[in-house]
């Protein structure tokens, strides 16, 4: 039996799942964030704050002590910390400036960069199912772009913003890959503690929302992203280490269809039909993707 038919491993198979959990969580941050009055820096300030508490907890729970994994920061982990604090910013900029779908959109692209940077980087090569998968996945962004409603025309900055989270996230994916035995996790608590003083402090500094004069209940839902933020993080970093990178991003993708879904039903961003058609095509090729092992 060829490579390409095999049934695909247990571990490889935990990892895929975990993967794209982490998506299905990832696909609820631009509602939760176009969702407050609250400006990006704020957003950022709370969300660091509660998902770099929680992160930090699971370090412990796993690890016996977080200064078990901070000592094996090295400088794989503290250059995976600056990246994902650069693509967390540029993610949560990105929504206050243009359209759910359209960052989603971009976001779908991810398995491309990610492919070629571990080509680049790691020789990796990828399997035709991933590049049929992928080809897929790609036409039904088309499809999507084409026709993306999502609340009006998209700002040039917020698609320069999406597209510069994009490619952090892909490297962050081969980073995870390449460096197994680093402490990715702890990296995204750190990353997060970062973000909780960059938000407070470039807010204070711009006159931006005070995170503490902000309503009870947008709080609640900014609470709700870290969890959500927190559990993404860790699916996603654990997940990664199972499977090889360009399969992660395309797992990943199913972000794309899910977003513009809790838009709609969330902040009544609308869908037009050529949206739900590169949706479904998404959908389509995650799932032959995730099958194929048991065909």
């Amino acid at each position: 039996m060829s490579a390409e038919t095999s049934a695909i491993p247990p571990a490889a198979r935990i990892g895929a799942i975990m993967v794209l959990l982490s998506a299905v969580a990832w696909s609820m941050a631009g509602p939760l964030t176009k969702g407050v009055t609250a400006d990006a820096w704020a957003v950022l300030a709370w969300r660091g704050l509660v998902s770099g508490a929680v992160i930090l907890a699971y370090v412990a729970w796993r690890s016996g002590g977080i200064m078990v994994d901070l000592r094996r920061m090295g400088l794989a982990a503290w250059a995976a910390t600056v990246i994902g604090s650069v693509a967390t910013v540029a993610f949560i900029a990105s929504f206050k400036m243009t359209a759910v779908a359209h960052v989603a959109v971009i976001y779908g692209t991810a398995p491309f960069w990610a492919a070629g940077v571990a080509w680049l980087w790691l020789r990796e090569q990828t399997s035709r199912a991933v590049v049929i998968a992928s080809t897929a996945a790609l036409t039904g962004v088309v499809v999507m772009v084409s026709g993306s409603t999502g609340g009006g025309p998209a700002s040039l900055t917020g698609d320069g913003l999406a597209i510069l989270m994009t490619l952090g996230m892909a490297v962050m994916m081969v980073m995870i890959r390449r460096y197994p035995g680093a402490p990715m996790v702890l990296a995204a608590a750190v990353s997060s503690a970062l973000l909780l003083i960059v938000g407070l402090m470039v807010g204070a500094m711009f006159g931006g929302t005070d995170p503490l004069a902000i309503p009870s209940s947008e709080i609640a839902i900014m609470v709700a992203f870290g969890l959500l933020h927190a559990a993404a993080v860790v699916l996603l970093t654990e997940g990664t280490r199972l499977i090889p990178a360009s399969e992660a991003a395309l797992l990943g993708a199913m972000e794309v269809p899910l977003a513009p879904v809790w838009a709609l039903l969330l902040l009544g961003e609308g869908l037009s039909g050529s949206t739900l058609v590169g949706a479904g095509t998404v959908v389509v090729a995650l799932f032959w993707y995730l099958r194929r092992g048991s065909d």
